[in-house]
């Protein structure tokens, strides 16, 4: 059975560098667990460790790459003890359109969103289901809902990120793992701060990480957040294709 988020144990967090993953690592640590902290700039993850005051461990590593993914799970198994808790919040952003639709770009996103979740996923779900315990978190995003312009690539993985772990869930589950999508609308991080559209109900990481630690504790399948903003976008996408457009093309290109 997993561990309650009331008993502090181990946690992996990826994307700790920056945005939503430095906050939840913070706030992990802030609330006595050890967080192993991964990204791929160690001075991010250093000054994260200085300001946590030592309950953050740094683990520099690119989950793009499947091998330094597995090496570095192993090396905190062997380290810190076994692993209770894992969210990945590791992914990019780059806006998109049709006229400026790159391949390389296209394929990076997919990479680090879809692959290097995948990477992740891959060396810890073996050590938990063997022990039946353990919880993971993988923070996808409402644009995963439905297709808005801008965000072909992004909007992509964030789908496919739904059906991923819907198809894990009932193993999982059946295996004592507690698998939780966690959904955010606009988070006021390094991948907002460059667009230059209206982004509404927009929260700070630090409310994200609390939406985020909160939600794992319930051990709901779905948490997403803010509300109104998951609403507007699961109306959006109950609309018949008409009636969307209609609307992606009034408000989202004003």
């Amino acid at each position: 059975m997993s561990k309650s988020m009331e008993q502090p144990g181990t946690a992996w967090v990826t994307g700790a560098g920056t945005g939503i993953g430095r906050a939840v690592a913070l706030k992990l640590a802030r609330t006595g667990w050890r967080v192993a902290a991964s990204a791929r700039t160690k001075a991010d993850l250093d000054a994260l460790s200085a300001e946590a005051g030592g309950n953050i461990v740094p683990v520099p590593l690119d989950v793009r790459d499947a091998e330094a993914v597995d090496t570095g799970f192993a090396e905190m198994e062997k380290t810190l003890g076994s692993v209770d808790l894992v969210v990945l919040c590791a992914g990019i952003y780059r806006r998109d359109t049709a006229r400026t639709l790159d391949p390389k770009e296209f394929e990076a996103t997919v990479t680090t969103n879809l692959v290097g979740t995948a990477n992740c996923l891959a060396a810890v779900m073996p050590a938990m289901m063997a022990r039946k315990a353990g919880r993971i978190g993988v923070v996808g995003s409402v644009v995963g809902y439905v297709g808005l312009p801008g965000a072909s690539a992004y909007g992509a993985t964030k789908a496919a990120l739904i059906n991923l772990c819907q198809s894990l869930y009932p193993e999982l589950m059946a295996n004592g793992v507690q698998l939780s999508l966690i959904s955010p609308g606009f988070v006021e991080t390094p991948l907002t701060d460059k667009n230059d559209f209206p982004m509404p109900f927009m929260i700070s990481a630090e409310e994200a990480a609390n939406h985020i630690v909160k939600g794992l504790g319930s051990a709901r399948f779905d948490i997403a957040f803010p509300w109104k903003m998951v609403v507007a976008m699961r109306l959006l996408a109950a609309l018949p294709s008409r009636l969307l457009f209609a609307v992606t093309n009034r408000v989202l290109w004003k």
